[in-house]
């Protein structure tokens, strides 16, 4: 069973890899977005450490998780704000108000907050977005958290050769085909987080 503790080492190792790779999340960002994918992931998750700090003890895993996607959302400019929000505040809300959650309710929760982004941004995996990431990741949680992180990293790294059909990228037609994408890059930082914390790394 994970506890709001975990939940909470989880948000804060995910924080320190974005504070860690931003700069590398802003390169690969340059060619086919704004250039400032890092930059803005970094803000909003110093903002989420600051409001776990400040948050009323104790909160339970999935109020953590709302705080964390609210902030979010407040927090970070552009697509990314809204689509990372809305992953973790539907995850939170799938958790509701239990003390500890089981593992299979976790997958359950994130697979919930994985279709609340496809919904969002009208995405499906292929389309050289966060969800290249997300829905392997989250499928392989069934196997075991390291599973996942390894799914999330090879699913970001397999959006390099796709030609992007949502968001910035898709302006760029085929010139987007040969660059990793930066959402899906910072969504395998997170469930990484999530299965080092797992596995007592963090």
């Amino acid at each position: 069973m994970r506890d709001a503790e975990f939940f909470r080492r989880w948000l804060e190792a995910a924080t320190a890899a974005v504070e860690r790779e931003a700069d590398r999340l802003t390169e690969l960002d340059s060619p086919i977005g704004d250039a400032d994918h890092g930059n803005n992931l970094l803000r909003g998750f110093l903002a989420v450490r600051a409001a776990l700090d400040a948050a009323d003890a104790p909160t339970p895993p999935g109020g953590l998780l709302q705080l964390a996607g609210r902030t979010l959302i407040s927090t970070v400019g552009g697509a990314s704000g809204p689509l990372y929000g809305t992953l973790l505040r539907r995850t939170g809300k799938e958790l509701g108000d239990a003390a500890e959650v089981s593992d299979e309710a976790l997958r359950e929760a994130l697979d919930a907050g994985v279709g609340a982004v496809a919904r969002l941004g009208g995405a499906a995996p292929g389309d050289k977005t966060m969800l290249d990431a997300l829905v392997p990741g989250v499928a392989a949680l069934g196997t075991s958290y390291a599973a996942a992180g390894d799914a999330a990293e090879n699913g970001a790294r397999a959006t390099t050769p796709m030609l992007a059909r949502k968001g910035r990228a898709s302006y760029l037609g085929e010139r987007s085909i040969g660059h990793q994408d930066p959402g899906a890059t910072s969504s395998a930082l997170l469930l990484r987080a999530l299965a080092d914390t797992a596995d007592g790394g963090a």
